[in-house]
């Protein structure tokens, strides 16, 4: 576990940039843009997840549609108004971009210390697998919080079920894009994309933050 602003939110993307970066917001005079990265599953399945990057990563290492690229960071999360309600999103925002590093085993690897901060959410899926929806409260320097959708599968989500609002775990997983359809209030019926942190490992851990005994892991 890397020092400093890792301890508690780390992501390591290897991907290809799906689109040329465009700009998303700008904040105490400092622009940041949004790109979508292509990244590889370990299955050979892709998912294409936002990126935020400061400028100054972009002046430094320019990305064009097709470049293959290193991002090291955080998983963020903020309220967006859509239809009238804020909508929870999702990003990986970059500390860092780089090229492609061919020792990179794992080109989505994502590491979460946090709490969880809703009931958990247990069903089954229409085939039988078992699914556990997640909310984890990630601290941040100064007083903030990220709010990270986060889902578990099989015998993860068996345990992850039995979870208490304000457990402290530490998740490792991937940050993957999902889609599904939502009925709107009109009836129609529109396509979207969920993105959320799908674990391969769940841990508890104790008042001090070291690790207990005992861990699920859906592989």
């Amino acid at each position: 576990m890397e020092d400093g602003i890792y301890d508690h939110n780390r992501i390591v993307l290897q991907g290809v940039a799906a689109e040329s970066p465009e700009l998303s917001h700008a904040l105490f005079e400092e622009r940041f843009f949004r790109m979508m990265l292509d990244v590889s599953r370990l299955s050979g399945n892709i998912d294409t997840v936002p990126v935020t990057v400061p400028e100054r990563l972009l002046l430094s290492r320019p990305v064009g549609i097709g470049d293959k690229v290193v991002v090291r960071g955080q998983v963020r999360s903020y309220n967006r108004m859509e239809e009238g309600k804020n909508r929870l999103i999702l990003t990986a925002f970059a500390r860092y971009l780089g090229p492609p590093e061919p020792d990179i085993v794992n080109p989505n690897d994502v590491m979460l210390d946090g709490f969880l901060c809703r009931v958990p959410n247990y069903r089954t899926t229409p085939f039988g697998r078992e699914i556990t929806d997640l909310l984890i409260a990630v601290n941040r320097p100064y007083g903030k919080s990220d709010y990270i959708p986060v889902i578990a599968w099989g015998h993860v989500a068996r345990r992850a079920q039995t979870l208490d609002v304000g457990s402290h775990i530490i998740i490792s997983g991937r940050l993957q894009s999902r889609d599904y359809q939502k009925k709107l209030d009109d009836e129609t019926v529109v396509n979207r994309v969920a993105y959320e942190v799908s674990v391969t490992e769940l841990l508890l851990a104790d008042r001090e933050g070291a690790r207990q005994d005992g861990q699920a892991t859906d592989r």
